[in-house]
Protein backbone atom coordinates (compact mmCIF):
# COMPACT_ATOMS: atom_id res chain seq x y z
CA UNK A 1 0.00 0.00 0.00
CA UNK A 2 2.81 2.84 0.74
CA UNK A 3 4.72 1.73 -2.37
CA UNK A 4 1.06 2.49 -4.37
CA UNK A 5 1.17 5.79 -2.29
CA UNK A 6 4.44 6.55 -3.00
CA UNK A 7 3.63 5.58 -6.82
CA UNK A 8 0.78 8.04 -6.82
CA UNK A 9 2.90 11.42 -5.16
CA UNK A 10 5.67 10.87 -7.79
CA UNK A 11 3.18 10.64 -10.51
CA UNK A 12 1.23 14.01 -9.28
CA UNK A 13 4.59 15.78 -8.85
CA UNK A 14 5.88 14.64 -12.37
CA UNK A 15 2.15 16.01 -13.81
CA UNK A 16 2.85 19.06 -12.14
CA UNK A 17 6.79 19.59 -13.71
CA UNK A 18 5.48 19.26 -16.95
CA UNK A 19 1.96 21.32 -16.80
CA UNK A 20 4.46 23.68 -15.62
CA UNK A 21 7.50 23.48 -18.22
CA UNK A 22 5.20 23.14 -20.63
CA UNK A 23 4.25 26.91 -20.13
CA UNK A 24 7.41 28.34 -18.35
CA UNK A 25 5.86 31.86 -18.97
CA UNK A 26 2.44 33.65 -19.03
CA UNK A 27 2.33 37.16 -20.68
CA UNK A 28 -1.18 38.48 -20.13
CA UNK A 29 -2.37 41.65 -22.12
CA UNK A 30 -5.89 43.53 -22.52
CA UNK A 31 -7.55 45.70 -25.01
CA UNK A 32 -8.23 47.07 -28.68
CA UNK A 33 -11.20 44.81 -30.02
CA UNK A 34 -10.23 46.04 -33.65
CA UNK A 35 -7.40 43.75 -34.19
CA UNK A 36 -8.61 40.99 -31.95
CA UNK A 37 -8.81 38.97 -35.10
CA UNK A 38 -5.04 39.12 -36.08
CA UNK A 39 -4.17 38.94 -32.56
CA UNK A 40 -5.83 35.79 -31.61
CA UNK A 41 -4.36 33.97 -34.79
CA UNK A 42 -0.96 35.32 -33.73
CA UNK A 43 -1.20 34.27 -30.62
CA UNK A 44 -2.33 30.63 -31.97
CA UNK A 45 0.64 30.05 -34.24
CA UNK A 46 3.35 31.65 -31.93
CA UNK A 47 2.73 28.74 -29.25
CA UNK A 48 4.17 26.42 -32.16
CA UNK A 49 7.16 28.63 -32.56
CA UNK A 50 7.70 29.06 -28.28
CA UNK A 51 5.72 26.42 -26.91
CA UNK A 52 6.86 28.00 -23.36
CA UNK A 53 5.66 31.15 -23.41
CA UNK A 54 1.62 31.41 -23.54
CA UNK A 55 -0.14 34.55 -24.28
CA UNK A 56 -3.61 35.55 -22.80
CA UNK A 57 -5.44 38.67 -24.58
CA UNK A 58 -8.62 39.62 -22.98
CA UNK A 59 -10.56 41.10 -26.03
CA UNK A 60 -12.34 44.60 -23.68
CA UNK A 61 -11.75 47.67 -25.54
CA UNK A 62 -8.84 50.33 -26.12
CA UNK A 63 -10.27 52.27 -22.95
CA UNK A 64 -10.24 49.01 -20.97
CA UNK A 65 -6.66 48.06 -21.87
CA UNK A 66 -4.98 51.70 -20.90
CA UNK A 67 -6.92 51.23 -17.71
CA UNK A 68 -5.32 48.00 -16.66
CA UNK A 69 -1.96 48.74 -18.21
CA UNK A 70 -2.02 52.00 -15.79
CA UNK A 71 -2.94 49.66 -12.65
CA UNK A 72 -0.23 47.08 -13.65
CA UNK A 73 -2.95 44.54 -13.92
CA UNK A 74 -1.52 43.14 -17.13
CA UNK A 75 1.89 43.06 -18.85
CA UNK A 76 1.39 44.64 -21.94
CA UNK A 77 -2.29 47.14 -23.15
CA UNK A 78 -3.10 47.43 -26.94
CA UNK A 79 -5.29 50.29 -28.21
CA UNK A 80 -6.18 51.79 -31.63
CA UNK A 81 -5.74 55.28 -30.52
CA UNK A 82 -2.11 56.43 -29.49
CA UNK A 83 -2.12 57.11 -25.39
CA UNK A 84 -2.24 60.68 -24.55
CA UNK A 85 0.19 62.59 -23.31
CA UNK A 86 -1.46 62.99 -20.12
CA UNK A 87 -1.69 58.66 -19.47
CA UNK A 88 1.70 58.69 -20.71
CA UNK A 89 2.57 60.69 -18.00
CA UNK A 90 1.09 58.54 -15.64
CA UNK A 91 2.80 55.85 -17.12
CA UNK A 92 6.13 57.48 -16.09
CA UNK A 93 4.54 58.53 -12.58
CA UNK A 94 4.66 54.64 -12.06
CA UNK A 95 7.94 54.39 -12.63
CA UNK A 96 8.27 53.13 -16.04
CA UNK A 97 8.37 54.88 -19.87
CA UNK A 98 5.94 53.55 -22.41
CA UNK A 99 6.40 52.23 -26.33
CA UNK A 100 4.26 52.51 -28.49
CA UNK A 101 4.47 49.23 -30.87
CA UNK A 102 2.36 49.45 -34.17
CA UNK A 103 1.26 46.42 -35.21
CA UNK A 104 -0.94 46.20 -38.25
CA UNK A 105 -3.26 48.42 -40.52
CA UNK A 106 -6.81 47.97 -40.13
CA UNK A 107 -10.21 49.83 -41.35
CA UNK A 108 -13.27 51.31 -40.27
CA UNK A 109 -16.23 50.83 -42.16
CA UNK A 110 -19.66 51.80 -42.04
CA UNK A 111 -21.14 48.93 -42.29
CA UNK A 112 -25.25 49.12 -42.54
CA UNK A 113 -28.42 46.60 -42.62
CA UNK A 114 -31.32 47.55 -44.71
CA UNK A 115 -33.04 45.00 -47.43
CA UNK A 116 -33.38 46.70 -50.30
CA UNK A 117 -30.08 48.21 -50.51
CA UNK A 118 -27.40 45.38 -50.73
CA UNK A 119 -24.25 47.06 -52.09
CA UNK A 120 -22.40 50.29 -53.43
CA UNK A 121 -23.99 52.67 -51.38
CA UNK A 122 -21.73 56.29 -51.28
CA UNK A 123 -21.30 58.15 -48.64
CA UNK A 124 -19.11 61.26 -47.80
CA UNK A 125 -17.13 62.35 -44.77
CA UNK A 126 -19.82 65.48 -44.26
CA UNK A 127 -22.67 63.06 -45.04
CA UNK A 128 -21.55 60.28 -42.39
CA UNK A 129 -21.15 63.43 -39.83
CA UNK A 130 -24.87 64.15 -40.19
CA UNK A 131 -26.12 60.63 -39.51
CA UNK A 132 -24.15 59.96 -36.70
CA UNK A 133 -25.15 63.40 -35.47
CA UNK A 134 -29.03 62.13 -36.31
CA UNK A 135 -29.69 64.95 -38.46
CA UNK A 136 -30.41 62.26 -41.10
CA UNK A 137 -33.07 59.90 -39.95
CA UNK A 138 -34.27 58.53 -43.06
CA UNK A 139 -32.83 56.32 -45.78
CA UNK A 140 -34.58 58.07 -48.23
CA UNK A 141 -33.18 61.44 -47.28
CA UNK A 142 -32.43 63.94 -50.08
CA UNK A 143 -28.52 64.04 -49.16
CA UNK A 144 -28.12 59.88 -49.41
CA UNK A 145 -30.09 60.07 -52.21
CA UNK A 146 -27.83 63.30 -53.70
CA UNK A 147 -24.61 60.81 -53.48
CA UNK A 148 -26.47 57.92 -55.09
CA UNK A 149 -28.72 58.92 -58.08
CA UNK A 150 -30.40 56.32 -59.55
CA UNK A 151 -30.49 53.94 -56.45
CA UNK A 152 -34.13 53.11 -54.81
CA UNK A 153 -34.05 54.04 -51.07
CA UNK A 154 -36.69 53.11 -49.23
CA UNK A 155 -38.78 55.02 -47.00
CA UNK A 156 -37.74 53.63 -43.70
CA UNK A 157 -36.00 54.83 -40.16
CA UNK A 158 -32.31 54.43 -40.09
CA UNK A 159 -31.37 53.71 -36.61
CA UNK A 160 -27.64 54.57 -35.57
CA UNK A 161 -25.54 51.71 -33.86
CA UNK A 162 -22.49 52.97 -31.73
CA UNK A 163 -20.17 51.81 -29.27
CA UNK A 164 -21.29 51.96 -25.51
CA UNK A 165 -17.50 51.45 -24.49
CA UNK A 166 -14.12 53.26 -24.34
CA UNK A 167 -13.10 52.23 -27.78
CA UNK A 168 -9.94 52.72 -30.04
CA UNK A 169 -12.45 52.00 -33.18
CA UNK A 170 -14.43 55.26 -32.06
CA UNK A 171 -11.54 57.43 -31.26
CA UNK A 172 -10.19 56.22 -35.23
CA UNK A 173 -14.12 56.78 -36.76
CA UNK A 174 -14.52 60.46 -34.60
CA UNK A 175 -10.59 61.66 -35.02
CA UNK A 176 -11.60 61.16 -39.42
CA UNK A 177 -14.97 62.83 -38.71
CA UNK A 178 -13.34 65.37 -36.78
CA UNK A 179 -11.01 66.36 -40.12
CA UNK A 180 -14.08 66.35 -42.69
CA UNK A 181 -17.16 67.62 -40.77
CA UNK A 182 -16.41 70.93 -38.86
CA UNK A 183 -20.19 70.82 -37.29
CA UNK A 184 -19.12 67.27 -36.08
CA UNK A 185 -15.97 68.33 -34.80
CA UNK A 186 -17.43 71.25 -32.73
CA UNK A 187 -20.06 69.28 -31.71
CA UNK A 188 -19.18 66.48 -30.76
CA UNK A 189 -15.26 65.81 -31.84
CA UNK A 190 -12.52 63.05 -31.28
CA UNK A 191 -12.02 60.30 -28.47
CA UNK A 192 -12.27 57.01 -27.19
CA UNK A 193 -15.33 57.82 -24.79
CA UNK A 194 -18.02 60.37 -26.75
CA UNK A 195 -21.76 62.08 -25.56
CA UNK A 196 -23.49 60.72 -28.56
CA UNK A 197 -26.19 62.48 -29.65
CA UNK A 198 -28.01 59.58 -31.12
CA UNK A 199 -28.23 55.99 -31.23
CA UNK A 200 -28.02 53.08 -28.95
CA UNK A 201 -25.01 51.22 -27.86
CA UNK A 202 -23.41 48.09 -27.89
CA UNK A 203 -20.09 46.60 -26.59
CA UNK A 204 -16.59 46.12 -28.25
CA UNK A 205 -16.85 45.65 -32.09
CA UNK A 206 -18.45 42.08 -31.34
CA UNK A 207 -21.69 43.97 -30.14
CA UNK A 208 -21.92 46.52 -32.54
CA UNK A 209 -21.48 43.88 -35.47
CA UNK A 210 -24.30 41.25 -34.00
CA UNK A 211 -26.83 44.83 -33.38
CA UNK A 212 -26.40 45.61 -37.35
CA UNK A 213 -26.45 42.31 -38.09
CA UNK A 214 -29.73 41.77 -36.51
CA UNK A 215 -31.63 44.81 -37.03
CA UNK A 216 -33.54 46.03 -40.18
CA UNK A 217 -32.42 49.47 -40.87
CA UNK A 218 -29.49 50.05 -38.94
CA UNK A 219 -26.25 51.53 -39.42
CA UNK A 220 -22.67 51.22 -37.57
CA UNK A 221 -19.15 51.42 -37.92
CA UNK A 222 -16.80 48.36 -37.11
CA UNK A 223 -13.49 47.06 -37.72
CA UNK A 224 -13.55 45.89 -41.52
CA UNK A 225 -12.64 41.73 -40.52
CA UNK A 226 -15.88 41.65 -38.32
CA UNK A 227 -18.06 43.27 -40.95
CA UNK A 228 -16.33 40.64 -43.70
CA UNK A 229 -17.29 37.53 -41.26
CA UNK A 230 -20.44 38.34 -40.68
CA UNK A 231 -20.72 39.29 -44.33
CA UNK A 232 -22.34 42.97 -43.74
CA UNK A 233 -22.69 45.54 -45.98
CA UNK A 234 -20.05 48.27 -46.16
CA UNK A 235 -20.37 51.88 -47.66
CA UNK A 236 -18.09 52.79 -50.28
CA UNK A 237 -16.41 56.14 -48.51
CA UNK A 238 -15.17 59.12 -50.49
CA UNK A 239 -11.69 59.77 -49.71
CA UNK A 240 -9.92 63.11 -50.12
CA UNK A 241 -9.00 62.85 -53.36
CA UNK A 242 -12.65 62.73 -54.26
CA UNK A 243 -12.61 58.21 -55.33
CA UNK A 244 -15.55 56.31 -53.50
CA UNK A 245 -13.16 53.82 -52.26
CA UNK A 246 -14.57 50.21 -50.79
CA UNK A 247 -12.31 49.19 -47.51
CA UNK A 248 -9.78 47.12 -49.14
CA UNK A 249 -6.71 45.49 -48.24
CA UNK A 250 -4.63 46.94 -51.17
CA UNK A 251 -6.81 50.67 -50.45
CA UNK A 252 -6.10 50.75 -46.52
CA UNK A 253 -1.67 50.00 -47.52
CA UNK A 254 -1.92 53.28 -49.80
CA UNK A 255 -3.22 55.30 -46.55
CA UNK A 256 0.35 54.50 -45.27
CA UNK A 257 1.93 54.79 -47.84
CA UNK A 258 2.49 58.21 -47.92
CA UNK A 259 4.21 58.35 -44.06
CA UNK A 260 8.05 58.97 -44.80
CA UNK A 261 8.92 59.71 -40.99
CA UNK A 262 7.91 58.11 -38.28
CA UNK A 263 8.28 60.29 -35.47
CA UNK A 264 10.13 59.55 -32.30
CA UNK A 265 7.57 57.92 -29.97
CA UNK A 266 5.65 56.17 -33.38
CA UNK A 267 2.52 57.79 -32.68
CA UNK A 268 0.59 58.34 -35.84
CA UNK A 269 -2.49 58.96 -37.93
CA UNK A 270 -3.64 58.00 -41.56
CA UNK A 271 -6.94 59.35 -40.90
CA UNK A 272 -7.99 60.99 -44.27
CA UNK A 273 -5.08 60.71 -45.86
CA UNK A 274 -3.83 62.33 -49.24
CA UNK A 275 -3.05 60.48 -52.24
CA UNK A 276 -5.33 58.44 -54.96
CA UNK A 277 -6.81 54.88 -54.37
CA UNK A 278 -6.42 55.39 -50.36
CA UNK A 279 -9.50 53.93 -47.87
CA UNK A 280 -10.13 57.83 -45.67
CA UNK A 281 -11.11 55.52 -42.35
CA UNK A 282 -7.60 53.60 -42.02
CA UNK A 283 -5.58 53.24 -39.29
CA UNK A 284 -2.54 51.84 -37.27
CA UNK A 285 -3.44 50.14 -34.19
CA UNK A 286 -0.61 49.57 -31.04
CA UNK A 287 0.20 47.46 -28.92
CA UNK A 288 1.39 49.99 -25.16
CA UNK A 289 4.32 48.18 -23.94
CA UNK A 290 5.83 49.45 -20.21
CA UNK A 291 9.87 49.35 -20.80
CA UNK A 292 10.19 48.21 -17.23
CA UNK A 293 13.77 47.07 -16.21
CA UNK A 294 14.59 44.19 -17.92
CA UNK A 295 12.93 40.71 -16.80
CA UNK A 296 11.50 37.65 -18.41
CA UNK A 297 8.29 38.79 -19.10
CA UNK A 298 9.46 41.76 -20.70
CA UNK A 299 12.13 40.10 -23.00
CA UNK A 300 9.32 37.60 -24.00
CA UNK A 301 7.17 40.23 -25.23
CA UNK A 302 9.46 41.74 -27.05
CA UNK A 303 10.46 38.37 -28.76
CA UNK A 304 6.50 37.83 -29.57
CA UNK A 305 6.36 41.32 -31.11
CA UNK A 306 9.65 41.25 -33.32
CA UNK A 307 7.54 37.89 -34.40
CA UNK A 308 5.05 39.52 -35.31
CA UNK A 309 6.42 42.03 -37.14
CA UNK A 310 8.05 39.44 -39.33
CA UNK A 311 6.00 36.41 -39.76
CA UNK A 312 2.91 37.76 -38.60
CA UNK A 313 2.66 40.27 -41.00
CA UNK A 314 2.66 37.36 -43.75
CA UNK A 315 -0.72 36.31 -42.39
CA UNK A 316 -2.42 39.78 -42.52
CA UNK A 317 -3.92 39.89 -45.61
CA UNK A 318 -6.02 36.93 -45.22
CA UNK A 319 -7.76 38.31 -42.52
CA UNK A 320 -8.17 41.45 -43.81
CA UNK A 321 -5.41 44.18 -42.14
CA UNK A 322 -2.87 45.16 -44.31
CA UNK A 323 0.89 44.65 -43.21
CA UNK A 324 3.25 47.43 -41.89
CA UNK A 325 5.03 49.04 -44.43
CA UNK A 326 8.69 47.53 -44.74
CA UNK A 327 10.47 50.23 -43.44
CA UNK A 328 8.16 50.58 -40.59
CA UNK A 329 8.59 47.51 -39.26
CA UNK A 330 12.41 47.49 -39.41
CA UNK A 331 12.22 50.78 -37.51
CA UNK A 332 10.15 49.31 -34.63
CA UNK A 333 12.16 46.01 -34.44
CA UNK A 334 15.11 48.25 -34.45
CA UNK A 335 13.65 50.19 -31.35
CA UNK A 336 12.54 47.16 -29.55
CA UNK A 337 16.06 45.61 -29.63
Amino acid sequence: MEIRNMHKIILCALTLVFSFSSYALTLNGAGATFPYPIYSKWISEYKKVNSEVRINYQSIGSGGGVRQLLNQTVDFGASDAPMSDKNLSKSKANGWPLMHVPTILGAVVISYNVEEIKDNLKLDGELIGKIFLGEVTKWNDPAIQELNPGMELPDKDLLVVRRADGSGTTAVFSEYLSKVSEKWKNKVGSGKSLRWPTGIGARGNEGVTAMVKQTDGTIGYVELAYALQQNLSTAMVKNKAGEFMKPTVDAISKAAAGKKEYGEDLRMSVANAEGKGVYPISAFTYILLPMKEQDDKLEATKNFLVWALTEGQKMAKELHYAPLPDKLAKTIIERLK
